[in-house]
């Protein structure tokens, strides 16, 4: 049986450490990271999707960043064909490739490939979201919940996009999104596979790190970053941009509805809840390794966590 190539991935919440460990063994191992974030395919949107800086590149070659213009919108189905281009010329130069994010249907979408799956109907779309402009996106998200309660419970009402996405793979095939999702995780896996999960036994660690960062990107130019965007008209044309955790949380105070310190909080409060969401994906893949990060309260030393994931990476579970 041929050989499966070997593959690294750093993984966990926002704000847990994963650029700094994926860039420390590209170095040490030889290695090139592939993003795995949804946010950072998009150009512009730097600040608020926590993008590597032009210093970060210049040290580790990185992939599957700037990709896509933020209007876009782009899929996990897109990613898993970028990320298998990407890798397979990492190989092709015999050095390591390292995923790096917290974007776990992506990675999933790589690893194992996407199952067979109904194409689009671009009829059917405009006339489910005809259908929810009439009656409202709750109306939509009770047809889901009636035909796909699991979907419909992961699903927000108003993720518009994705509701009528599941909408449609039902009314094509019959077949839920639910039970497509099923067979994808039965796909076998494509590569050997080192998937370190970073995690935190002090969650209030993590959530400090995590309104830390938020500071540094307001002080950065998030706020100014935002308003561009929004100028762009980026916010309407384009579903996926308008849900990101980083922006959507500005736009209040953009528009005279709050202050920006009320702004400010529901960005970190907004975090807070996506690294919850994030921990409990993770936490719930029998392919991850943990990596525990912290000790007493407070971060780990650096070289010791590194001198750790290299132990993982040498002897795979």
């Amino acid at each position: 049986m041929k050989k499966k190539p070997k593959i690294i991935a750093v993984v966990g919440p926002t704000a847990s450490g994963k650029s700094a460990l994926a860039e420390a063994l590209a170095l040490r191992l030889d290695g090139e990271i592939v993003s795995c974030d949804s946010m950072q395919i998009y150009r512009d949107m730097d600040i608020g999707t926590a993008k590597p800086t032009v210093a970060d590149r210049a040290r580790v070659p990185y992939h599957l960043l700037d990709v896509a213009e933020p209007e876009a919108d782009f899929s996990a189905v897109d990613y898993q064909v970028a990320a298998e281009t990407a890798v397979q010329e990492i190989l092709a130069r015999g050095r390591l490739p390292i995923f790096c994010g917290g974007t776990g249907l992506y990675l999933d979408a790589f690893l194992r490939g996407m199952p067979e799956s109904p194409g689009g109907d671009a009829a059917l779309r405009e006339r489910l979201a005809a259908e929810a402009e009439a009656y409202g996106a709750q109306h939509l998200h009770d047809r889901l919940a009636a035909v796909d309660s699991d979907a419909a419970a992961a699903i927000p009402a108003g993720n518009l996009r994705r509701v009528i996405r599941a909408l449609e793979m039902y009314e094509l095939t019959g077949v839920t999104k639910t039970e497509w999702d099923r067979r994808s995780r039965e796909q076998p896996m494509r590569y050997d596979a080192t998937v370190i999960y970073l995690t935190y036994t002090d969650r209030e660690l993590l959530y400090r790190r995590i309104e830390e960062r938020v500071d540094a990107m307001l002080a950065e130019g998030l706020l100014a970053e935002t308003e561009m965007l929004a100028a762009r008209g980026v916010f309407q044309i384009s579903h996926t941009a308008a849900a990101a955790i980083g922006y959507k949380e500005l736009l209040p105070y953009l528009a005279g509805d709050c202050t920006l310190s009320e702004a400010t909080e529901s960005l970190k409060q907004a975090t807070r809840r996506y690294a919850k969401r994030q921990i409990t994906w993770f936490s719930a893949k029998a392919y991850v390794t943990p990596l525990v990060m912290d000790r007493d309260g407070k971060l780990r030393n650096f070289e010791e966590i590194v001198n750790n994931a290299l132990e993982i990476i040498s002897n795979p579970r």
